[in-house]
């Protein structure tokens, strides 16, 4: 039988994609498709926020949430305001019904709420920074965070002094010696880390400095820390800085013409005159880590603590306008100092405690109801901050800080 030139052409063009799809099949098979973007489709993430965008603290934490998704591609549900309290536990399993195999929280308080939920849905990591708890819970999906921000401030602190040196030098002190004066939020291990490290930065520089410490008994209270920085400043404070959360602080310097550091972010755009330079801790990094192990399917660290070569702590621009000149190069050689081990901020040599050096000392590392000091942190001549948690533990009065009120 005679076959036409149109059938052979048909049957030619069945055969070739007959055997395209073979080789298109065969090779699917021999090499398998990436899969990063189905993964990271699969992660989706919640933020739960003591405040909103008006705090300093909890903008910090939220740009963060925001840039570590987005960079990584992740659907990610921020929950605000949501306070210390079983509304924590609440939103957590909120944000689980909504998909979220990922939950995360900003605050101290909400550390039982968040371990609670975490024991109710095994299946989701649950994440919370500037906890205590997870390196004893033993929780496989209960993790803290912190970072070696002491270090940041001691540099905030550093800057502060050389502030200091400068209206000395100008005859312009309030008082014989320097003194800077410090609004804190609680009397807790974290803010007594700060403030210390702080001095210590001022210290370095600055010798003869003291400085005064008034706590609000708040993260958040405009009011009270306004209230605390003019008392402060009233009190012959030269320059504040402060561990709160609110624009109280800062603004009372700006209307009172005290240089300023602040915490967690510039606030140069409101107080151009007196902001100095602020230490913040980046959370960006910390949250990449966490989303890119839930994708890989690898463990996420139960503490971990960022630090300046992760890119978790971080200063802004020094504002020239207040600063004292030459803060800039200072800052990149102590930082550079830092980082090399060649300053440890808790040097021994570098305080006293009623007079005395200290060689040993036991910390709350462990905690506890009755907040028990378990583990010797003073070794090879300096306390050892944030190395047997990631959370801060340092809770020592140094000689040269004065503190104004202990109720909270």
């Amino acid at each position: 039988m005679k076959i036409s030139k149109k059938i052979v052409a048909v049957l030619l063009a069945v055969v070739l994609a007959a055997a395209g799809a073979f080789v298109a099949c065969s090779k699917k098979t021999d090499k398998p498709e990436d899969t990063t973007k189905s993964n990271a489709a699969s992660v989706k993430v919640g933020f739960i926020f003591l405040h909103d965008e008006n705090s300093t603290y909890d903008l910090n934490f939220i740009n963060a949430a925001k840039e570590a998704s987005e960079a990584l591609g992740v659907e990610y549900v921020l929950k605000t305001n949501i306070p210390e309290g079983s509304e924590c536990y609440e939103a957590a399993a909120d944000l689980v019904d909504q998909g979220c195999n990922i939950v995360c929280a900003d605050s101290f308080g909400h550390e039982d709420y968040l371990i609670q939920a975490a024991k109710e849905f095994p299946d989701v990591q649950f994440c919370h920074a500037t906890g205590t708890k997870a390196h004893t819970e033993n929780l496989a999906n209960y993790h803290n965070a912190f970072a070696s921000i002491y270090e940041g401030r001691y540099l905030a602190g550093v800057a502060a002094g050389l502030k200091l040196n400068e209206i000395k030098e100008a005859g312009k002190l309030k008082g014989k010696t320097p003194k800077m004066g410090y609004v804190g939020a609680y009397t807790y291990a974290e803010v007594i880390s700060g403030y210390t490290s702080f001095y210590l930065g001022a210290k370095s520089v600055c010798e003869d400095v003291t400085m005064d410490v008034k706590f609000t008994g708040s993260w958040y209270d405009e009011t009270a820390e306004k209230e605390a920085a003019q008392a402060l400043i009233d009190g012959g404070a030269d320059l504040i800085s402060q561990h709160a959360d609110s624009m109280g602080a800062p603004t009372a310097c700006e209307n009172a013409g005290i240089p300023d550091v602040s915490y967690n972010g510039s606030t140069v755009a409101a107080c151009p005159n007196t902001f100095i330079v602020s230490s913040r801790i980046n959370w960006a990094p910390y949250f990449k880590y966490v989303i890119e192990s839930v994708q890989n399917g690898t463990a996420i660290d139960a503490d971990w603590t960022g630090t300046i070569a992760t890119g978790s702590v971080e200063l802004t621009e020094v504002n020239e306008k207040a600063a004292a000149k030459g803060t800039q190069a200072k800052l990149d050689e102590v930082k550079a100092d830092l980082e090399a081990g060649k300053i440890h901020v808790f040097d021994t040599a570098n305080f006293t405690v009623e007079g005395k050096t200290l060689d040993s000392y036991k910390a709350d590392v462990d905690s506890d109801a009755n907040f028990e000091k378990d583990t010797e942190v003073i070794k090879d001549g300096y306390f050892h901050e944030s190395e047997y948690r990631s959370a801060p533990y340092f809770d020592i009065t140094l000689d040269g800080i004065n503190l104004l009120n202990t109720a909270f």
